[in-house]
This record gives structure tokens, C-alpha cells and sequence, in this order.
């Protein structure tokens, strides 16, 4: 297995990229924002992307965006293909990144937001904190991108203030994380339920009375 990366060599992988994360997020019924093929290959072609191979079969990928002239990365796009999980290849890619991206833009405050315990936790131990959404970037074009998932009504009418996803932030210049090394995911999960509970309910709320 590799993880390299991305180059103009790899153009030929970016529908299967896209088809991949599309078809992830309808099985897991999670909200992600979609990529068209064009939007994953300018990324390759910029050297803003890492990409696992098992020979010439794809296995795993994950991008560079950056924000507010380079103040702001985020690390999006983290798949892995059905055939590769439980491996521990996405803690794998996302440290490649999560490395080059250091290396890249060695200022720049590296963040997230996302639904998914498990990304929650290689965030962690690379050093991320939970953050409220006010302390990411605040370029409006960073929030259209979630126009495609099935939440942005939710962080709509919150007025950008709080959705399903948790955001987490790296800050380079920020003394060493005080947090322990093991993540309580019953804390997160929690969160999540009860963030679902109440955002979802107003929803139901709202529908009913229109």
C-alpha cells in the first residue's frame, strides 16, 4: 500500500473518487457535501490531495482546501474504498495529510467539521480540539460547499452557528493540546444525540405546521 502525494498521474482516478464518497454517504444515510469529478481532479493537478494505492487499485484519498488566503486548511474528503476498511488505512492518510499540510501551509490553522466518530478521533490524537463553528473560517465560500448535504437547512436557519457536524481546529502556534491522548467517544456520541434530538425535532416541528 501507498500513500503519495496526488500528481497529474492520478486524473484517472477522480470519478471513481467522487463515486466512491457519494455512494458512502447514501449507505451511511450521513450528510457529506459532494465533489464533482472536475473539483477532485483540479485538486490532483495542484498537488493539494493524497492518494492511497494498492498497486493501481485505489484505496483511499483525501484533500487540501485552503481559506481566507491561506489562514485557514481543511483537510476534506477523507474516503476510504469498501475493500480497504478496517485496516487502519484512513488514520494513515489522514496523518499523511494532516503532515503535509504542516509542511505546506506551516501557519495556516488546519480545521474540520464532521458527523463521523471515527474522524472525530484521528483528529484528536493529531492534535485537534473541538471548536464552536465561530472559530473556523468564515468565507462564505467554505459554507456553500454544504449546500449538497442533507443538513444545510440546519446550519441555515442557525445562521451558521451550529449543525449536526462538530467543528475541530489545529492551531500551529497554540501551546500542545491539554487534552488526553484517548478521546471519551460516549462524550461525543452523546453530543451528537442530543444535537440530533433537538435540531431534527424542530425540523419535524416545522414541517408539521407549515
Amino acid at each position: 500500500m501507498q500513500i503519495l502525494i496526488a500528481n497529474e498521474t492520478h486524473l484517472g482516478y477522480a470519478s471513481v473518487i467522487c463515486e466512491t464518497i457519494e455512494e458512502s454517504a447514501r449507505q451511511r444515510g450521513t450528510g457529506i457535501a459532494k465533489r464533482s469529478t472536475e473539483y477532485i481532479a483540479t485538486k490532483i493537478k495542484n498537488g493539494n490531495a493524497v492518494i492511497a494505492l494498492d498497486g493501481k487499485t485505489f484505496a483511499g484519498f483525501c484533500y487540501i482546501e485552503t481559506w481566507e488566503h491561506g489562514k485557514f486548511v481543511a483537510n476534506s474528503g477523507l474516503i476510504v474504498h469498501p475493500d480497504y476498511r478496517g485496516q487502519g488505512l484512513a488514520t494513515a492518510i489522514k496523518t499523511k495529510i494532516f503532515e503535509y499540510s504542516n509542511t505546506k501551509f506551516p501557519d495556516a490553522k488546519i480545521f474540520g467539521i464532521t458527523t463521523g466518530l471515527a474522524v472525530m478521533k484521528i483528529n484528536y490524537d493529531l492534535g485537534y480540539e473541538p471548536v464552536t463553528f465561530s472559530e473556523l473560517t468564515d468565507d462564505p465560500l467554505f459554507w456553500e460547499g454544504c449546500q449538497t448535504c442533507k443538513n444545510y437547512d440546519i446550519l441555515q436557519r442557525t445562521e451558521r452557528k451550529m449543525c449536526l457536524c462538530t467543528g475541530m481546529l489545529y492551531d500551529p502556534k497554540a501551546q500542545p493540546p491539554k487534552h488526553k491522548k484517548t478521546l471519551n467517544e460516549k462524550v461525543f456520541s452523546r453530543l451528537k444525540s442530543i444535537k440530533q434530538s433537538l435540531l431534527l425535532k424542530k425540523d419535524k416541528l416545522k414541517n408539521t405546521t407549515v
